[in-house]
């Protein structure tokens, strides 16, 4: 359920943060979405690595959620500061890349629709982080294409799967 909860949240920052890029929404205004969802998925990654059932895959799902939660803390940062967002780029790159793998992974030993479905997601979070690259970090014109990235995977990558097993519909 802690899955679904971090999702659904996710999937509402990625649309917010998608929306903010074409500048439906004010620079100020965004900064609680992502506190929010960086603070939820924070406290979920914590409860995953130092519960008392913690084990190693808890911990692993902790240190990749985390991924998450510094990066929505970081666009509040920003927001707040006025910061160009080139730190964050380069951290973008460094979270694009370790997704890579963590596809891969998850691709190569998918058994059920499920996993397919989370090392696909994996695979397009790391398109996504690598688009903030170049966005943030070289500065280069992709504005738009990362927005209606971002708003793409907000739906499928997050908020509908996360409502899913909300719901009770995927297990």
């Amino acid at each position: 359920m802690l899955l679904g909860l971090s999702l659904f949240y996710v999937g509402a920052v990625l649309i917010l943060n998608g929306l903010w890029m074409l500048e439906r929404i004010g620079d100020r205004e965004i900064s609680i979405i992502n506190l929010f969802t960086g603070g939820l998925t924070l406290l979920v990654a914590l409860r995953l690595a130092f519960g008392a059932d913690a084990d190693s895959a808890s911990i692993r799902a902790a240190a990749l959620s985390l991924l998450f939660s510094f990066t929505y803390l970081w666009v509040a940062y920003n927001r707040f500061t006025g910061a160009d967002g080139r730190g964050l780029g380069w951290f973008s790159l460094f979270v694009a890349i370790t997704a890579v793998p963590v596809a891969i992974d998850s691709l190569g030993q998918a058994a059920s629709a499920w996993d397919w479905w989370l090392g696909l997601s994996w695979a397009a979070w790391a398109v996504l982080w690598l688009l903030f690259f170049l966005l943030l970090a070289l500065q280069k014109r992709i504005v738009r294409l990362t927005a209606a990235v971002a708003i793409g995977q907000g739906i499928f990558t997050g908020w509908l799967p996360g409502y899913l097993l909300l719901t009770g519909t995927l297990h």
